[in-house]
């Protein structure tokens, strides 16, 4: 399953992601994975939740985000969810150029029953008509 979560930037984006995340810990079975690229954020999510910081690793593009995403749900089979926080700037690619990474996620979270909650900076008309399907907010 996927769940995008869309705006302009400063719409409170990442504040409802953490939100979530924070929320899911008290009802999720499984594990749960925060991924930034910064660790701004590290006082206000849930020490439940596992953050990882992207700025630590050398991602160039979104085929090696997607190889960094498939390692981490091949080293730890609970995961249940994993929060982007701003996917365009995590994968270094556009919104134009988007909609391969999504279809190899989608492919990866029906295969391994994996939630991405997915948050993007985009005006929600210019949000493209594929990924309107996935809109929670």
């Amino acid at each position: 399953m996927i769940s995008i979560v869309a705006g302009d930037t400063g719409e409170g984006k990442t504040r409802q992601l953490i939100s979530m995340a924070n929320k899911s810990v008290k009802t999720s079975k499984g594990n749960i994975v925060f991924i930034d690229k910064c660790k701004k954020y590290s006082y206000e999510i849930n020490h439940k939740v596992r953050l990882i910081n992207t700025g630590e690793f050398p991602l160039m593009n979104a085929n090696e985000f997607y190889g960094f995403v498939c390692g981490i749900l091949s080293e730890d089979h609970d995961i249940h969810e994993i929060y982007f926080d701003e996917l365009l700037k995590l994968a270094k690619i556009d919104i134009d150029s988007v909609s391969s990474l999504i279809d190899k996620l989608k492919k990866v979270s029906d295969r391994y029953n994996v939630h991405f909650i997915i948050s993007i900076s985009c005006e929600l008309k210019s949000l493209p008509e594929y990924l309107k399907e996935y809109l929670v907010a």
